[in-house]
């Protein structure tokens, strides 16, 4: 039985909805810097696999794509996986060093083409280390992102501007946050009901019968709603 060759690779691209008007993350910039990256490397290319409109929040098992790449990898020839940065491929530091021990065991390797202009190949010693400080690094700057949004959104509330989508009780009004009397009065109703004992499904109900619209236009009321409502005023 002939040997399996061991250079076999298969690359991995994958844009989100806000990636595909970037051009320097767009599908075809990735797959031609894999595809020079495995020619200069000596990697035959099986295939290269996309995932596009697909959130790097998402593991690699539960993205279409990426269910045929771990495929390839597990049971196909394919012994090296080829991306061109870590967050087309992982979208946490835990969830990148728990693949790639994995993959390690198996003997596969992980390539990425463009780490801060170098790549990054996880079969060597080097790689490996530089590997796992990208991925710590990578969690850090979600994390500093996550905490100056929250902080921005807390800002704007105190201010009394707009934030987000208003909630049922206020509108949008040049670019600040305005009371919506009718609606406050919406709000009252559902805690005086609530205080004379009738539950989120019946309040629900009674809105859907009269046909008291939502915040969003509709007429489908549910419990869920009305509980959003009290916790906000409770």
């Amino acid at each position: 039985m002939a040997k399996a060759k061991s250079n076999i690779a298969v690359g991995y691209v994958r844009v989100s909805t806000a990636d595909q008007t970037d051009s320097g993350l767009s599908l075809e910039h990735q797959e031609a810097r894999i595809r020079a990256y495995a020619a200069a490397q000596g990697l035959e290319l099986l295939d290269i696999v996309s995932d596009a409109g697909v959130s790097a929040g998402k593991e690699l098992s539960s993205r279409p794509g990426g269910v045929r790449v771990l495929a390839m990898l597990t049971t196909g020839p394919a012994r090296h996986l080829i991306a061109l940065k870590l967050d087309r491929v992982f979208r946490n530091a835990a969830d990148a060093l728990n693949q790639t021990a994995a993959w390690d065991k198996a003997g596969v390797g992980l390539h990425l083409v463009d780490m801060g202009g170098q790549s990054i190949n996880t079969q060597s010693a080097m790689g490996r280390m530089f590997f796992t400080m990208a991925a710590g690094f990578a969690e850090m700057e979600r994390g500093l992102i996550a905490e100056r949004t929250a902080a921005a959104i807390q800002q704007k509330k105190k201010r009394g501007e707009v934030y987000g989508r208003p909630v049922l009780g206020f509108d949008a009004v040049g670019g600040r946050m305005v009371e919506n009397a009718e609606e406050k009065a919406l709000m009252q109703r559902v805690l005086e009901m609530r205080d004379a004992g009738v539950s989120m499904a019946k309040i629900a109900d009674r809105f859907n019968a009269e046909g008291v619209p939502t915040k969003r236009g509709g007429v489908a009321w549910h419990a869920s709603t009305v509980k959003r409502i009290c916790d906000r005023m409770l």
